[in-house]
Order: structure tokens, then sequence, then C-alpha cells
């Protein structure tokens, strides 16, 4: 069979330290090759070296053909692949047009509009028109990586490589992105799919090569190597000192320990929000106690990371009550005082994004505590170094710029720049997505540390994944459709829903492990 793409003995080395060190692939056409492995594993420095990327100063030997032509590309994060401002209709016609250039000049607006649909539609976006008439910021994570991926089917490559496809998906549509990249490799099109989620592999991949430290360690059909899948966690690190296996979504974890009768902290009643004139988020009452984990789960483009962008004053286009300590919350975080911004913090999905890549990360993670709560710069210093050596990193890695520290590192980083605000409610937006499953896990284990020792603390977390919040919640919210479905008790709602579309998350979760 014919070769799609080729790698030969592939070394990237930055500043003396080999990112990649002699990797091969052989990639044809309707096969999905996947790469797994850890953060830093090398698995992103292979993908992109198929589409000519390579890290600042990198030191690159070796070969990489594509006689196949040109590769599409699907991001971890997709927001750095979508221009902000422009709708997203315009990113999208801009490729299509340049695929009906052949047609007369009267049928090409129609016939590109006519792609962007189906481009859309086999993207698993519903409602594609509402989808165009908005602006990257006004999507939900999992719907800007599918407008991605639909920019990666309009381009029409023999080649798409899907760097973590399934990042902040919940179960429902990773089952199906997973049917959607069949039906892309049936086509004839190349998949090649760099992912830590070995369910996801299990159920896709044709070929499995395993990346640890930069070398491939095993290779081979995913038939031969899935009877032993112990072979194919080597890519992780090892786990001796980290927490425990998180619960199965039918069994969560007893979470009677935490203080979830503490005094109401946050309410939110009757709140709506929109997006222009479209309605994309209805809710009843929900209220946050002190010491409680509120998880909001649901499907991607339910309205979870709508809800808390208004809950942190990001997102002004809403009616309805917010109360902090009983207080009216303004709308809009311009309008909070310090004390305001300080008690309600967020902690973004991508937290690559939330760095000014120029800057040391340690001082814009010591900037928070100087701009709320006016402490002097050493003071912020100290403490910042005190705060972020408590979750895991040292003082000489958050010295480096965030483009020196993996995505596990940053997001402790970027959860210590929270803590400093000393925050009543800490927002965290679907901050384990992307990451391996140690790292996962080392993430959880520290957000439970923090709701076991910060009196006061509250935690809203946005996830997709039952698991997640089994490990962490004391009651969980579900979102479908921009209304919450159901509310109550973590315990009763993961083992005793009562939505169907509870229910259905459940059962899909199950069969996705």
């Amino acid at each position: 069979m014919n070769a799609v793409a080729e790698i030969r003995d592939l070394r990237v080395e930055v500043d003396g330290r080999a990112l990649v060190d002699g990797v091969s692939l052989r990639v044809t056409a309707g096969k999905v090759t996947a790469l797994v492995g850890a953060s830093g594993s090398g698995k992103t420095t292979t993908g992109l070296a198929l589409l000519g990327e390579y890290p600042a100063g990198a030191r690159v030997t070796g070969e990489v053909r594509l006689p196949g032509g040109p590769a599409g590309y699907v991001p971890q994060h997709p927001g750095t692949a979508l221009n902000p401002a422009r709708r997203v209709g315009a990113l999208l016609r801009d490729i299509a047009r340049t695929r009906v250039r052949a047609l007369p000049r009267r049928e090409r607006r129609a016939a590109a509009h006519q792609r962007v649909l189906r481009a859309l539609s086999l993207a698993q976006l519903p409602d594609p028109e509402a989808v165009l008439r908005r602006y990257p910021h006004q999507l939900s994570g999992g719907q800007q990586q599918r407008v991605v991926l639909a920019q990666a089917l309009l381009l029409g490559a023999r080649l798409v490589v899907a760097d973590e496809p399934t990042t902040g998906q919940d179960a429902l549509t990773k089952q199906r992105i997973v049917d959607r990249f069949a039906a892309v490799a049936r086509q004839g099109i190349a998949v090649v799919l760099l992912s830590h989620d070995l369910d996801v592999v299990r159920a896709l991949a044709d070929e499995v090569l395993v990346l640890r430290d930069g070398r491939v360690v095993e290779s081979g059909p995913v038939d031969r190597l899935w009877p032993a899948p112990r072979r194919l966690r080597t890519a992780e690190p090892p786990a001796t000192d980290g927490p425990a296996e998180l619960p199965a979504v039918h069994g969560p974890a007893d979470r009677t320990g935490l203080p979830g009768a503490g005094r109401e902290v946050l309410r939110v009643g009757g709140l709506t929000a929109r997006h222009g004139r479209t309605t994309v988020l209805r809710t009843s009452a929900l209220t946050l106690r002190a010491g409680e984990c509120l998880a909001v789960v649901g499907r991607s483009g339910s309205g979870k990371t709508t809800l808390a962008r208004c809950l942190a004053g990001l997102h002004r286009g809403h009616d309805g009550e917010l109360l902090l300590d009983g207080a009216p919350l303004p709308r809009s975080l311009r309008d909070r005082t310090r004390a305001q911004l300080a008690a309600v913090q967020y902690v973004f999905q991508d937290a690559r994004a939330a760095f000014d890549e120029h800057r040391p990360v340690l001082a814009q993670v010591a900037r928070t505590a100087v701009r709320l709560r006016g402490a002097a710069e050493a003071d912020a210093l100290a403490e910042a170094v005190s705060t972020v050596t408590g979750l895991g990193l040292t003082e000489r890695q958050v010295r480096r710029r965030p483009a020196q520290l993996s995505g596990g590192e940053l997001q402790r980083a970027a959860l210590t720049r929270a803590l400093l605000a000393r925050p009543r409610v800490l927002i965290c937006d679907e901050i384990t997505s992307g990451l391996d499953t140690v790292t996962r896990r080392g993430i959880l284990d520290t957000l439970a540390g923090l709701l076991r020792d910060r009196r006061g603390l509250s935690l809203v977390l946005i996830t997709h994944d039952l698991g997640t919040a089994a490990a962490l919640a004391t009651r969980i919210a579900v979102l479908d459709g921009g209304e919450v479905v159901e509310e109550g008790p973590a315990r009763r709602v993961l083992t005793s829903p009562e939505h169907p579309f509870t229910a259905s998350l459940l059962e899909t979760s199950t069969r996705m492990t």
C-alpha cells in the first residue's frame, strides 16, 4: 500500500535536549496510525513534523516525506487555530472558496456555502447556520475543536494529524468523534492520531507507536499490542507516589468528608445567557456552599462554559441573579471591585493560552497578589514560590517562560495564580482535558487537597468527564441544551440518575472505558 507520509530517523533537538530521537513511521492511505505517550513523550513534535513545523531554534535531522500532498491539522487547543476577530462563517468560507475556483463564477458562492455546511455536519456540529454567525470565543472548547476539524475536511488533504481530538469532549461526543475519524479513514484519508487516551486508541487505531522520552519503545498493529495493555502504558511515567485511581462513574467516591454543609457562598437564580440574539443557557436556582465542589457536567455546547463565564464576569450577555455572600455580583468583571474579582477566580482549559509567552511564569503568577490584594512585589514573589512549590513545581521551573513548561506544569501554575487572589470560589473549566492519566490524577489530587486544606474555598468544576466529577464533586448539575436537566448529590446522580440524558451519558461513559 502506498505511503501518504513517511518519517525516517527523525531527531529534533532544542538547547541540547532531544525532544524526538530516532523516530520512524510510515502512514498509509485509509489507515489510522496512533502515537501514544504521556506529556513530553514527543507525540506532538512528531505530528507537527508532518506539517513541516518545528519548535523555535530546533536542530532537525532525518527525513520527512509527504508524497500524498499537504496534511490537515486538528490541534489540541483549537482556539489557537481560529482568528478571534472573524466569525466562523468567514473563516470556513475562505477555505471553501479555494476548492470551487474551477466552477463558473455565478455558482461559486452557493457551492462554497454547501461545502461549509457539509463539513460542519461531518464534524458533528448541530445547527451549523447558527455556528457560522458566531465568533470563536462564543463557542465552547468542544465546538471550537469541531470547527477546526471542519477546516481540515474542507482542505481536502489526504492526511489529517489529530492532536488529542477528543480533548474536552463528553462521552457521547467522544464516541461520535471516534466514529467520524473512522469514517474519514474509510474515505481513503490517512489519520495520524496523537493521544494519551488508550480507550480511543483501541477503538480507532490500526497501527500504534508508543513513545517515551522522544523514542519509540513499542510499535505494531493495535490487535497485537492490545492483549498486553501494560506495554502501552509504559509510555506514561510511573505513578508510585500519585493518588489512587479515579473512581468508576458507576461507583463515585464518598464525598461526605468534604465540608459541604457550609453557608451559602454563591447563588444563581433565573440566569438566561445569550450569544447575540440566540439564547444558549437557561438555569433555575443553583447554589454553592462553603467547602463544596459543584460539578457542572454535560455535552460540548450544552452551556457549561457559558455558565462559568457568567459567574466569572466574562460573559455580559445575560440576565438573572448572581449573589456572592448574599450581595449582587455585577455581570461584567469591569464593574466588579477588586474584592469581588479576587473572590471569584477562573482557571481556563487551555492554560498555555492564559499566559504571556514572553514573560517568565513566576512574574505572571505573582502579579495576581499585587493587582488584586495590593501585596508588595517582593512579598508576592515569595508567596508565589511558596504556593507553587506546594503544588508540586519548583522555583526553577516557574522562572522559565511558558513554552518551556508542559501542559500539566502550566495548569499547576495557573492554579497558583488563581489561589494567590485567595478566592472564595474557584472555577476550573476542563482543566484536566488533554492531560495524560498520571498528570490528570495529580491535578485532581491537588484540587482535593485544596478543598480539604483551605477553609472557605469552594469549587465549580466544569467537566465532560463523569469520572472526574465522581472524584471531586459534592453535588452535580447536568446540562443539556442549555438547561439544567438534573441536579443533586453526586452519589445519587451518578448511581441513580433521574433524567434520561444523564442515564445515556453514564451508559456511554461506561462503554468508552
